[in-house]
């Protein structure tokens, strides 16, 4: 008999005949394999449980009556369901108006942080310039430094904006863009915008390890610097520049200082959320010239719904864009 039929045959013979056989080396294999299944299952339900316990809990005390909230025999389900708090977070948040101009400027300073972010890597991946080191450091403390050390500074520049004196020498004085998007997308497109130095850093990383090869054959056939940038290296930077559009986009969603500092015209959600505590007394008062005194549990509950409106898009966000996120992540400096 063939060794092949040998192995064929001893598949066929049961678990039991098999571990004999072995020495009960199979029995071992198989109890070591149970068990760190057993181990990650619980990791992961622990992780899991972690993450979406808060979520839950919330959603819960979303439908709950405020007496419902002082009764220690509820615990998940409420016993008075009621959609009245909804309303009531949904005026407390101008809830509209802001989510739609939260939605539409996340996304236009996104895109500005994405182009910016990717021209500038490239540029300290692929060239040679004078200090090349020295400002790629500079885009490393851009990471770590926080912006509220340059508060100041940010409040004297574009409270009296001044290109070069130009605007002062025209009209005889400074102009004051804090109340305009402007100073926000200036600040993005020349990456001082929130988190541009991860970026740059992230595109950088991609761009350092894509073969070189790929842009000389482009030279050769012809292509320019910017033809080839765009028609070579941006197709297969997709993952890469999509996970810097998502991670902009969320961290946009939820800004309050860039928000607070040059924003003030617009009503965003994050901003308005974060005040609506100070706005309860008076929202619950009949008389609108005095302001009543919310429970502590009454205030929480609202922001729980509050946050609960903060988080679904982007939840849906991410169900739509997971893949290439995790395409991204796992392409990002290993390409070789």
């Amino acid at each position: 008999m063939s060794k092949d039929n040998t192995i064929f045959i001893g598949k066929n013979k049961s678990f039991r005949e098999r571990n004999r056989r072995s020495g009960g080396y199979l029995m071992k294999r198989r109890a070591k394999e149970i068990c760190v299944s057993v181990i990650r299952a619980l990791l992961m339900f622990g992780l899991c449980f972690m993450i979406i316990q808060p979520m839950l809990t919330r959603f819960s005390m979303s439908f709950m009556e405020e007496r419902d909230l002082y009764d220690s025999t509820i615990i998940l389900l409420p016993r008075h369901v009621t959609l009245e708090n909804y309303k009531i977070v949904a005026d407390l948040t101008s809830f509209p108006e802001s989510m739609i101009n939260t939605f539409w400027i996340s996304i236009v300073i996104s895109l500005c942080q994405v182009v910016a972010a990717t021209l500038v890597a490239y540029g300290f991946a692929r060239y040679d310039f004078p200090l090349k080191k020295f400002w790629f450091a500079c885009v490393v403390v851009l990471i770590i430094i926080p912006p509220q050390t340059i508060q100041t500074s940010l409040y004297i520049t574009f409270a009296q904006f001044d290109l070069f004196g130009i605007i002062k020498a025209l009209t005889g004085d400074t102009v004051n863009l804090r109340s305009s998007m402007l100073p926000y997308v200036l600040m993005s497109l020349t990456c001082m915008g929130l988190k541009n130095g991860l970026f740059i850093y992230m595109m950088r990383q991609y761009f350092k390890n894509v073969p070189a090869s790929l842009e000389e054959a482009a030279y050769v056939d012809g292509c320019g610097t910017m033809h080839t940038f765009v028609k070579i290296m941006l197709p297969d930077a997709i993952p890469t520049i999509a996970s810097c559009f998502l991670f902009s986009f969320v961290w946009q969603w939820t800004d309050l200082f860039y928000s607070r500092n040059f924003l003030t015209s617009y009503r965003l959600y994050a901003v308005q959320m974060s005040t609506m505590v100070s706005r309860m007394g008076r929202y619950f008062s009949s008389d609108a010239t005095q302001s009543v005194i919310v429970p502590n549990g009454r205030q929480l509950q609202l922001i729980s719904i509050a946050v609960l409106f903060c988080c679904i898009p982007l939840i849906i966000l991410y169900c739509f864009t997971q893949r290439t996120f995790v395409e991204s992540l796992a392409m990002t400096g290993s390409k070789e």
